[in-house]
């Protein structure tokens, strides 16, 4: 795909996004609060794709309360511009990632449900590990093809296995479902050494049976679940370092 048409599917993914949208959104605070044990303060911070900037908006709140600079880069225009109406005090640049060139080094770089979605993901992070500064960290989290509720799928005949890529996939535009250890082995390909590999969040249904029937106190549990059972968990996460 070139560089103007995966800009034209980003913006048409952004014009109707779910990201923000019940059980999504939850998860994506959650991914925060693992990434947070890891984030230093005065640390210089980028994040790529942000998406509604769900994880930015705390990622904001972090910097005011311990210092540092927060640059967040997205492919999609229209997502860009309604960042940049929202925040006037961070660096926003639109850019797809295989363009981007950083005139400075981070302390930490966050890929919060990135790599699903990127042509080439092990190209896409030996570029992040050239941005690292010395002794730098990289906080990535990706969907669990091994997650409780895809094998459920499997078994009744929803999906033929546990990679294929369902409609919400799909709609957001994912190229692939990572195993743990697909996820791990694309950042020992691209140089990296794991620090930490681990999971949140058991579900066991879908995101639409959660959002009809769940309570907040229900998605706070099964979050932490996932913890304690990465292997079935829906996310799964990476802190990895050069």
């Amino acid at each position: 795909m070139s560089s103007e048409e995966e800009q034209i599917s980003l913006d048409r993914i952004a014009k109707d996004s779910w990201y923000c949208q019940g059980a999504n959104k939850k998860t994506i605070e959650y991914s925060y609060k693992i990434f947070m044990r890891y984030l230093s303060p005065s640390a210089n911070i980028l994040e790529l794709g942000p998406a509604e900037g769900i994880m930015t908006e705390k990622l904001v709140e972090y910097i005011k309360d311990h210092g540092g600079k927060l640059t967040v880069v997205d492919g999609s225009g229209e997502f860009c511009t309604r960042l940049r109406k929202k925040y006037q005090n961070i660096n926003i640049v639109h850019s797809l990632f295989e363009d981007y060139s950083p005139s400075e080094r981070y302390q930490i770089i966050i890929l919060g449900h990135v790599l699903e979605h990127v042509e080439n993901p092990v190209a896409i992070l030996k570029l992040v590990k050239s941005w690292l500064a010395k002794g730098g960290i990289v906080l990535s989290a990706v969907p669990n093809a091994f997650s409780l509720h895809r094998q459920a799928a499997v078994l009744m005949g929803l999906l033929t296995h546990e990679k294929e890529l369902n409609d919400t996939d799909k709609h957001h535009g994912h190229r692939r479902v990572y195993t743990i250890d697909e996820f791990k082995q694309d950042f020992l390909n691209a140089g990296f050494i794991l620090r930490k590999v681990g999971g949140y969040w058991i579900k066991p249904v879908s995101n639409k049976q959660i959002d009809e029937t769940w309570t907040n106190e229900m998605l706070d549990a099964y979050m932490v679940l996932g913890e304690k059972y990465p292997e079935i968990a829906a996310e799964i996460y990476v802190v990895a370092e050069k």
